[in-house]
């Protein structure tokens, strides 16, 4: 059920057990994989001990979306520090810093595990990426050990994600900026301690850290599929940050805008694959060891089929996930293509494949008891968050040069 990890870039195929094996002329691992199957073999036996499904069901059960314990011995492992320079105080295990974190989110994926790791991973990019992250030395440092939680306050209420054009607006004053306006969808609003906001200036778009406890600041929990995700809708009326709080130049800006929308698209990516290869796994399993009429349902021709398309799908989807993960980390100029593309595919493909999987579990994968639905939950969520297919169709049909996109 699990694949070598998103930095492998080798293709997974179907083995008997259904498990996932190396596909023979897959490309070869790198000089450092021995260190990072280390690393990812360790995520995987602590989210199996401390975020199994049972722990999600346990802590939906108490209105809970995360244990702050629990992310900062995660942090500990060196997940929020994969990102970050070592001059900064990061550092990769494998020198391929999106390639590891990638293959983190794919774990988490395999239990729908809860946690902070896509909005603090982005809210990092950000900062270490910006032209003045001296001023914002104490925040990374907080990021890094897990004693901070931080998210990206990007989307708008009734818009779809348009990261480089917000609505909130900025207005310089003798001693900052004074920021107006709302944002929703904010994963973790209601743990975070501070925000990467996206604001309108005079000058352009530009970011400002701002505390969760700032007078103007109020956060509102929104619903959400999801069992432990927690996604808030934040407020912000007549805000003062000091000018220190801007993350970046105005003329950075839009460079800095760019990368972290990839960085979240493609963690949100490899964490779907790791839900897939979850479901997958555990659908073939069940259709081995059910009979009927005296045969396993994995015997009959017609499922065999089914099985077959289905392992296609899973197989393009972690395909164009690592594309996209290589283009990104390379800093690639068709980063966006790519992304847009994996984005758009997964979002198309994800869902029906994970319902043909409830479909194939017959009235026993539509009950509560079932873990399915918790996979359905998140790849339904994820579909629509950072653009949907369809957005992200007209995306790459902009971004291969056409000038006029159909609507």
């Amino acid at each position: 059920m699990h694949g070598s990890g998103l930095h492998d870039r080798g293709l997974s195929s179907i083995g008997d057990s259904g498990q996932h094996v190396r596909c023979p002329g897959g490309a070869g691992v790198s000089d450092s994989s021995a260190e990072a199957a280390l690393f990812v073999s360790t995520a995987r036996a602590f989210l199996d001990k401390r975020a199994s499904l049972a722990d999600v069901r346990a802590l939906h059960a108490d209105g809970q979306s995360f244990d702050p314990t629990w992310w900062h011995r995660a942090a500990e492992l060196g997940w929020t520090s994969l990102l970050v320079p070592e001059e900064l105080g990061g550092g990769s295990v494998s020198g391929n810093p999106l390639h590891d974190l990638a293959s983190i989110a794919e774990e988490i994926g395999r239990t729908v595990a809860p946690g902070p790791l896509h909005p603090v991973s982005t809210v990092l990019a950000g900062l270490v990426d910006a032209d003045n992250h001296d001023d914002h030395a104490d925040t990374i440092d907080a990021l890094i050990a897990g004693q901070t939680v931080a998210s990206w306050a990007v989307d708008e209420p009734g818009r779809a994600f348009s990261p480089h054009d917000p609505l909130l607006t900025a207005q310089v004053t003798a001693g900052g900026y004074r920021l107006d306006g709302v944002k929703d969808r904010v994963e973790a609003g209601p743990q975070a301690d501070v925000l990467l906001v996206t604001a309108r200036t005079d000058d352009g778009p530009c970011q400002f850290l701002v505390s969760t406890d700032a007078r103007g600041v109020t956060v509102h929990r929104q619903r959400c599929i999801d069992m432990v995700k927690q996604y808030a809708r934040v407020e912000f009326d007549a805000v003062e940050v000091a000018a220190a709080a801007a993350v970046g130049s105005a003329e950075q800006t839009p460079e800095l805008i760019e990368r972290q929308s990839h960085i979240a698209m493609v963690l949100q990516c490899a964490e779907t694959v790791g839900m897939l290869d979850a479901v997958l796994g555990m659908t073939i399993a069940w259709a081995r060891d059910r009979h009927s009429f005296g045969r396993p349902l994995a015997s009959y021709q017609a499922l065999k089929h089914r099985f077959a398309d289905m392992t296609m799908w899973q197989h393009a989807c972690r395909a164009i996930t690592e594309g996209a993960v290589d283009e990104v980390a390379a800093r690639q100029p068709d980063a966006g293509l790519w992304v847009s593309a994996a984005k758009s595919y997964l979002g198309e493909h994800a869902g029906p494949l994970v319902q043909d999987c409830v479909q194939l579990h017959g009235g026993i994968g539509v009950t509560w008891e079932h873990d399915l639905h918790l996979y359905l939950r998140r790849i339904t969520l994820y579909r629509n968050l950072f653009g949907t297919p369809s957005e992200h169709h007209r995306a790459i049909y902009r971004l291969a040069g056409n000038a006029k996109v159909p609507a």
